[in-house]
């Protein structure tokens, strides 16, 4: 700076200097004694998250790690879906290779400043020991505004590490203390027989139900799906001790595989076996595969189901779900069984064009 030949300053001819990005944020920054506003000059440091802090290991390589959490509700805005969600855990030992949740847990490693790779989601599961305390802090009921709250819509609550950290049991005594909910829980796990007793108790105060996953009857099959799961008569018994100690639960046919899973046959054994079971009903959707999701589950299915891999790829080329036609045969198909078993229709169903092809034509 140097002074003008005129009355007044004015800034010399100076070499530019490149110190960083300029962040304008009056009114944020004051000084320390006269708390006027003042303007940040400085260059925007990039904001330094908690870590991941290792809380256990597996022999066979399994990683657990806490995650730090301020609340844990997801709204139905956040998700798109039509209900608010609580998962208490990120990632499964389950390693189901269709799951969409991968997605979710790349989405969280990377927000957190790391990397995942395709085999991180069973081998680094992000646990998060404060989630009852934060829905205790955070839960209102106001903001539900009658929604359904669901628990384990992106990983299984009651997964391996249940078993050792006691997450999901926690949830549920939280829950407890309040009254007229309408609660969901989805699990592949007869782990959720353990908490029987909690389920009761909620059942007397809250709207709840249990959906009990399961694809296939073929245990073999579906251990070429799911690499770590429960075997399906596993769950078939869990099944039958939740509806027998009175807990409203169902049997969830999700994913159902195209050309895996689908056929008529194995369809109509999963809906005699779960009305043998007691279920109070049972709904389907059709497999969907996101970004992660498709990365793990295509390369999968084309070492397991060669035959499949051109078909899929040429059907999930550009989207994530089935397509309508191959869905709401599907639907049909489902709707059918309903009716053949005595199981109550489900509404939230679209109904099909009397001319939509049956499921069995499935990406040709």
């Amino acid at each position: 700076m140097r002074r003008a030949a005129r009355p007044g300053l004015r800034l010399s001819r100076l070499r530019s200097l490149r110190l960083g990005y300029l962040r304008m944020t009056p009114a944020l920054i004051r000084a320390r004694n006269n708390q006027r506003p003042q303007l940040d000059l400085l260059p925007t440091l990039p904001v330094i998250k908690p870590g991941l802090t290792p809380l256990d290991r597996r022999a066979r390589g399994t990683e657990f790690l806490s995650m730090p959490v301020r609340s844990v509700l997801n709204s139905p805005l956040a998700t798109g879906m039509g209900f608010w969600s609580l998962n208490p855990y990120v990632g499964c030992e389950f390693g189901c290779t269709y799951c969409y949740a991968r997605d979710t847990h790349r989405y969280v490693v990377e927000r957190m400043g790391g990397q995942a790779d395709q085999m991180d989601f069973e081998r680094r599961i992000l646990v998060k020991p404060d989630v009852a305390d934060a829905l205790a802090r955070t839960l209102d009921p106001a903001k539900l505004a009658g929604a359904p709250l669901v628990i384990g819509t992106a990983t299984d609550p009651y997964q391996p590490a249940e078993r050792r950290f006691r997450l999901t049991r926690r949830v549920l005594e939280v829950l407890l203390g309040w009254r007229g909910f309408t609660l969901g829980l989805i699990t592949k796990s007869p782990l959720v027989t353990r908490d029987i007793d909690l389920l009761q108790r909620l059942s007397e105060r809250h709207d709840l139900t249990v959906n009990i996953s399961l694809a296939t009857l073929d245990a073999r099959l579906a251990r070429r799906l799911e690499l770590r799961s429960p075997v399906p008569a596993a769950r078939l018994r869990a099944l039958a001790r939740l509806t027998g100690a009175g807990v409203n639960t169902g049997l969830m046919v999700a994913p159902v595989v195209p050309c895996v899973t689908d056929g008529r046959a194995a369809l109509d054994a999963l809906f005699r076996a779960a009305k043998e079971a007691g279920a109070r009903y049972v709904i389907g959707s059709a497999l969907r595969l996101g970004p992660a999701a498709r990365r793990r589950f295509l390369p999968h299915l084309a070492r397991e189901f060669p035959e499949l891999a051109e078909r899929y790829a040429r059907h999930y080329a550009g989207r994530q779900s089935a397509d309508r036609v191959y869905r709401e045969a599907l639907s049909r198909r489902l709707r059918a069984l309903r009716r053949k078993y005595g199981f109550a229709a489900d509404e939230r169903r679209p109904t099909p064009d009397a001319t939509t092809p049956d499921a069995q034509t499935l990406l040709l």
